[in-house]
């Protein structure tokens, strides 16, 4: 029996490049009014290339954007002229400024309403992202049980592990799990890798480029309440 849906959020639930641009433009005027040496030395475009310096300074940190963000901001206000303490600071209240921005996302239609529709199911819902969204701070508080990401676990998907700490915590087994994202190798191939079905969410009508199919695919975020339960069928047929 079918018991529990998780859910990618950055470009499964809505689209994620908009957001963070926005973020971005958010944090690079807060810099302006408040560490204008950052806005001296570097354009908002520059990001991106301290971004490379940093992961090639601490890889180990590549599993999570928000360490990633923060390590960023540091290294940049330390080359901008900042003292370590001004750093420390700057850099914590602007990760801050960015996170806050981050999390005003603009739900795909039928988004809300097809999540609504599986809880009234009875479903326990929960997300599983890579990114640092945050359920409560976008809304969907009251739909998700349960939240994993990158950040929390240590590692990102498709890892097994992250997937394994959702089974731990909902004491479920993987195959009462169906999982949906709309990236063929974190979001498929990782919920394959841990046993669970998945259903890959394809608003781009795109050719599928992973190795490991998944179970449905959808084109438009209303028919997921429908692959669910043809999924559920077919588990039931295999009783």
């Amino acid at each position: 029996m079918i018991k529990c849906i998780t859910f990618d959020l950055d470009d499964t639930l809505w689209a994620v490049d908009p957001v963070v641009r926005a973020a971005n433009h958010t944090l690079y005027e807060w810099l302006y009014e408040n560490a204008p040496l950052f806005n001296k030395t570097y354009q908002l475009r520059d990001l991106n290339t301290l971004r490379t310096e940093v992961l090639l300074q601490q890889p180990d940190i590549g599993y999570s954007v928000s360490r990633i963000r923060m390590a960023v901001l540091e290294y940049g206000l330390e080359q901008a002229g900042y003292t370590n303490l001004e750093v420390k600071q700057l850099a914590k209240e602007a990760f801050s400024v960015f996170y806050q921005a981050r999390q005003k996302v603009e739900f795909f239609e039928h988004a809300v309403a097809m999540l609504e529709a599986l809880k009234a199911h009875g479903y326990l819902l929960g997300a599983i992202s890579n990114g640092n969204a945050d359920v409560e701070q976008v809304g969907l508080s009251h739909l998700m049980d349960f939240q994993f990401s990158a950040d929390s676990v240590g590692v990102e998907k498709p890892d097994p592990l992250i997937f394994q700490h959702m089974l731990t915590h909902t004491q479920l087994k993987p195959e009462q799990v169906i999982h949906v994202g709309d990236h063929p190798v974190h979001d498929i191939e990782g919920a394959k890798a841990a046993g669970l079905w998945s259903i890959w969410v394809n608003l781009k009508a795109l050719q599928w480029s992973g190795m490991e199919m998944p179970d449905a695919q959808v084109s438009c975020l209303s028919d997921v309440p429908l692959q669910v339960e043809r999924i559920a069928a077919i588990k039931r047929a295999r009783l």
